[in-house]
């Protein structure tokens, strides 16, 4: 969430009222904000670079205010108090005019075609006759600021200018020339640069350079200039300097250029709206005339007013209350939503200001409507459907099988989801447009640029990372591929997959053979051709000749295993034979991932493992009904368990146990519907019957004994007289057994502890093409720590001619962390950029 900085005194002016710190807390409570910090520019200072710099800093109380990320409206000072005092009914939502200049023509932007190449749209506005003050100022200043950051992007899809108009004339000429032909002052410089001159002086500049990437590789830069051929601005980077304002400027031209037309006009009218009260017309904003290269004109800013009808009862039942319509309409007005009760039944008539870009859904007016009722007075209600959670099929399946599977001597690993094009189909002999791959639009790096359609590459580089790791290594992956697919809504679907590979001196078609039929054993899948699974010869570009195999599951094609060709193991940069086994397990979906929440056990279970079977004609009674609670075979012991679990899910504690299991036995048939509470805890602590054993044990006892069971025990105890010295014999046998398990805890004692070491490559980025990237090697090999064994390094496109160093590493975890290498690395500062974890993988 975006942070707002009032000076407190500066904000309780402008309120007309004075508030304490806890006051005006729970005021932004009841707004949706929140107070987060109470500060001093000198504290800030103090916090951030020492006292000795923040001697001369200012004492000024400093509210920091948390906004809601989509509320432009509310990131600077003027639009926090209108809303404010409107919220309080100080105020009445201001009514914003776009007017023509008295001059008769508006300001006009001309947009040349060659625009197109880099940011092809614009709009533009005038503040006329406006009055600024220090405060004033610096305000317009951060809001343009969080904007910015905000909806701007950093500037990548819209990009403000403001300048003074009285020392520039109309009309202006939104263009693009090369770098070398722009030539002007920049804001706050002393002498003129070129375009090219100002990407290297900037690239040393903490904030400007952030935004040089934006435009750096086009070809041509976006400028905008005047009638007289003067530079306003080489957006997004820098104004110029000839036409900055100052608190003396009366009449602001504002500019917005942008990638995205929407996030434009929403920015500039953020912009005017804000600002407009301290012109002489307050509320009033002059138009511009921006004319497009296909010699269309349109006005801005919009300043569009639009209005949305619903009803009182939408909002009285997504909100839990129950207000009169015109309760609502006043609810809704107080958020500056001006509504109305039009009188048709329960329709509202809800107008949304210019400055509310944030609503597009009626469920946005239902989520004003309900902070202005205020969320601590919605009243307290026990959900009316009670419902128990199952875990999800596939993922139990998923993790069921990944136990398994390293139980066989695999491990697991776990890559990106995005892939190159080359990952996924040169370098594994296929070609790009076989393999119905999603891509990416517009994608960062190279290293991603589709979603994989396999998991046999992700495996094949974690091998090649970890080459000097003893062999064989066993690796396996369960993950989900995405494949183009046009019977979804969206064009395409996930798919779960399970991958292997075993990389030694020998291909090992027989460890991946064997791990396919341990996986179908414990899918339940015997081997027959009809209902059981077999494999079958199988041509593919991937595999060796005459070594690869199609696998079949119940007549389906579910995957394929074999001995990886030359080839594919040459380009993935390995030495060895490599065998691998893909196939697809969403096919094996059955009843043992599918169990319902009753656990229900099928009768060909029941009859292959005798469970016993409960007659539905007359039902097992419990041993004992006699609870704490009372007896369950009453109606009052029911109650009284009702109650009790009324605001509980489990009888002790917050997951299932013993006690439930227990309770749950002695109540003799299912809860009649009026008994909710227990009825909804029945049915779920029903659900582990089958797993009962392994649920932990209770610490109180809550069922006891009934009255001929505790007559039983007395005569029991009456004959428990040992007449043959049995005590005596269970004495020896324990004293042997604790031998026995004092020798081998000593046996085990005495064995060297295991060192837990792990595999990890990073992604070390420099700043430019220009970095020495051997010089960057040199430097983090030197990086050295107890526990820390660099491995093989390469060089990977990035883009534009940037490189990044891929270099791996193995790691004692106790001793070295990945935050260490970090730390370590981007300490030369000079030659590199960021660090990244690119894969980790336990040894």
């Amino acid at each position: 969430m975006p942070t707002v900085g009032v000076k407190r005194d500066l904000l309780f002016k402008a309120l007309g009222k004075t508030y304490t710190d806890e006051e005006f807390d729970e005021l932004c409570f009841e707004f949706g904000l929140e107070l987060d910090e109470i500060t001093s520019e000198k504290e800030i200072i103090s916090k951030e670079q020492g006292d000795s710099k923040a001697s001369e800093a200012s004492d000024i109380i400093l509210y920091k205010i948390d906004v809601p990320a989509n509320r432009y409206d509310l990131l600077c000072l003027e639009g926090l108090v209108r809303g404010l005092q409107v919220f309080k009914n100080k105020l009445e939502a201001p009514r914003y005019r776009r007017v023509r200049p008295a001059s008769g023509e508006p300001q006009k932007l001309i947009i040349t075609k060659e625009t197109a190449a880099v940011r092809p749209h614009a709009v533009a506005a005038v503040l006329r006759n406006i009055t600024f003050t220090q405060e004033r100022y610096d305000s317009f200043i951060e809001l343009q600021d969080k904007l910015h950051q905000n909806i701007c992007r950093k500037r990548s899809l819209v990009a403000i200018g403001t300048h003074d108009l009285d020392t520039i004339s109309g009309p202006f000429t939104y263009t693009a020339k090369p770098p070398a032909q722009i030539c002007f002052k920049p804001l706050n410089q002393t002498k003129e640069y070129t375009a090219t001159e100002l990407m290297t002086l900037y690239k040393t500049d903490s904030h400007l350079r952030h935004y040089l990437h934006i435009i750096e590789d086009k070809p041509v830069y976006p400028v905008i200039y005047d009638s007289n051929g003067i530079v306003l601005s080489m957006p997004p980077i820098i104004n110029g300097d000839h036409s900055k304002i100052n608190l003396k400027t009366k009449n602001v031209f504002i500019e917005c250029t942008a990638t995205d037309l929407t996030k434009a006009k929403i920015v500039l009218d953020m912009m005017v709206t804000m600002f407009s009260e301290y012109c002489s017309q307050p509320f009033t904003v002059e138009e511009a005339a921006v004319v497009h290269p296909d010699g269309k004109t349109y006005v801005y800013p919009e300043l569009a007013y639009r209005t949305e009808k619903l009803s009182s009862d939408f909002i009285n039942r997504k909100v839990g209350i129950n207000e009169s319509t015109e309760k609502i309409a006043q609810l809704l007005t107080k958020m500056c939503l001006k509504s109305t009760a039009t009188g048709a039944g329960d329709e509202i008539e809800v107008e949304i200001p210019p400055t509310r870009s944030d609503v597009i859904h009626a469920c946005d007016i239902m989520e004003d409507a309900a902070i202005a009722y205020g969320f601590n007075n919605i009243a307290r209600t026990t959900p009316r459907t009670y419902t128990v959670a199952n875990q999800f099929p596939l993922n139990k399946l998923t993790e069921l099988l990944r136990q398994d599977l390293a139980a066989a001597g695999f491990t697991e690993a776990l890559n990106f989801a995005l892939c190159s094009q080359e990952d996924i189909a040169d370098k594994i002999g296929k070609k790009i447009e076989d393999t119905k791959a999603v891509h990416i639009s517009n994608p960062k790096t190279a290293e991603f640029q589709v979603a994989r359609t396999t998991l046999l590459p992700g495996l094949l580089k974690t091998i090649a990372a970890n080459r000097k790791m003893p062999l064989p290594l066993k690796l396996f992956e369960i993950s989900d591929v995405v494949l183009k697919d046009q019977k979804k809504d969206v064009g395409a679907r996930n798919s779960r997959r399970f991958c292997a590979v075993y990389y030694s001196k020998s291909p090992g078609f027989e460890v991946i053979h064997g791990l396919l039929d341990r996986t179908m054993q414990l899918l339940e899948v015997k081997p027959g051709a009809t209902d059981g699974y077999h494999i079958r010869a199988a041509d593919d570009s991937t595999f060796f000749p005459g070594r690869c195999a199609e696998i079949f599951a119940r007549g389906q094609s579910v995957g394929r295993l074999g001995v990886l060709h030359p080839d594919v193991i040459t380009r993935f940069e390995l030495t060895m034979p490599c065998s691998a086994l893909e196939m697809d397990l969403e096919p094996f979906l059955g009843h043992t991932t599918e169990i319902s929440l009753s656990h229900d056990v099928p009768m060909k279970e029941t009859i292959q493992h005798k469970f016993s079977m409960k007659s539905s004609q007359s039902p097992v009674r419990p041993a004992s009904t006699n609870t704490i609670f009372g007896d369950m075979s009453t109606p009052a012991g029911l109650k009284s368990l009702n109650d009790y679990l009324a605001d509980k899910s489990y009888i002790e504690g917050f997951s299932a146990s013993q006690a439930d299991i227990e309770v749950l036995e002695a109540i003799p048939d299912t809860p009649q519907s009026n008994l909710a509470h227990l009825l909804r805890w029945y049915k779920h602590v029903k659900s582990f019957c089958r797993e009962k054993s392994s649920l932990p044990a209770t610490n109180s006892k809550f069922v006891l004994a009934s009255a001929s069971q505790n007559d039983a025990a007395k005569d029991e105890d009456d004959d428990d007289v040992d007449l043959f010295g049995s005590d005596d014999e269970d004495e020896e046998a324990e004293k042997l057994k604790q031998q026995r398990l004092d020798e081998y805890a000593a046996k085990k004692a005495k064995k060297p502890a295991l060192i837990a070491k792990s595999s990890i490559l990073l992604d070390v980025k420099p700043w430019d093409d220009e970095t020495d990237m051997a010089e960057m090697e040199r430097r983090v090999r030197s990086v050295a720590m107890g526990g820390l064994l660099w491995g093989q390094s390469k060089l990977v496109p990035v883009g534009y001619g940037i490189k990044k160093l891929q270099i791996g590493c193995v790691v004692e975890d106790d001793k070295v962390g990945t935050d260490m290498l970090e730390e370590a690395i981007t300490a030369f500062d000079d030659l590199v950029q960021s660090v990244d974890v690119a894969a980790f993988n336990k040894i």
